[in-house]
């Protein structure tokens, strides 16, 4: 005899919330304690992002700082979209900045302090795959006495004109890695790395800046941007 349905089992225990949310959801309580936490916050972008130098700069900074990079509407529902909603006065000035590559910066740092670490932050890197070659770079006919001969069959599968003459790798004709204003090919990019050239460089923009009683932006960081100040 077939089970009735309306003496299926129901489950009383509580739905579990998506991890997402959950993650989603503390990220903003972070982000509305650092507001209550320092005395000015800043939106920034940035170029060519390597974490690993993001990680040492937040750890420099941990005492007088705090660096948030997660989804722009999270950090916007957090800081508020408009003074209805803001967490402090002006506070949602800075929500209309979090676009493309951009992060916030709550600090307690005096301003000249930020502005200047901002300006002279400068890491260098090896460029990755799509990326913009910053230079033209060619390799003139001849030995590459900088690669052992076992490197020449890898070599030749990453598209460089080479052979063995007596043990030593010989570029059979000039050949030009990347050009200018191109974007790096996978192979230009490992050829690049081989040859020990870094094209990237991870720099950080101030785009604006909040704090109780002011609020600004600045023009180079709009650039990197791509925001307009105009509203």
């Amino acid at each position: 005899m077939p089970k009735s349905k309306r003496n299926r089992p129901v489950t009383l225990s509580k739905t579990k919330k998506k991890p997402g949310l959950e993650r989603k959801g503390k990220v903003v309580a972070e982000i509305k304690d650092a507001v209550d936490k320092y005395s000015s916050a800043y939106v920034f972008t940035y170029d060519n992002m390597r974490n690993q130098k993001l990680k040492d700069l937040r750890e420099q900074l941990k005492s007088s700082s705090r660096i948030f990079l997660a989804g722009k509407k999270v950090m916007q529902i957090a800081l508020g979209r408009s003074a209805a909603d803001e967490a402090k006065t002006g506070l949602h000035k800075l929500s209309k900045f979090l676009q493309g590559n951009s992060g916030l910066l709550f600090t307690n740092l005096p301003r000249d302090d930020v502005e200047r670490m901002f300006r002279e932050f400068e890491e260098h890197d090896f460029a990755r795959t799509g990326s913009t070659a910053a230079d033209t770079v060619e390799l003139k006919e001849g030995p590459l006495e900088q690669f052992t001969h076992e490197m020449e069959p890898f070599l030749r599968k990453q598209g460089l004109p080479v052979r063995l003459n007596k043990g030593v790798v010989e570029l059979v004709a000039d050949h030009v890695v990347c050009e200018e204003g191109k974007p790096l090919s996978p192979e230009a990019a490992q050829i690049l790395r081989l040859l020990g050239i870094q094209m990237a460089t991870f720099r950080l923009y101030l785009v604006c800046r909040w704090s109780s009683d002011e609020f600004e932006a600045y023009k180079e960081g709009l650039m990197h941007l791509g925001a307009d100040d105009s509203s």
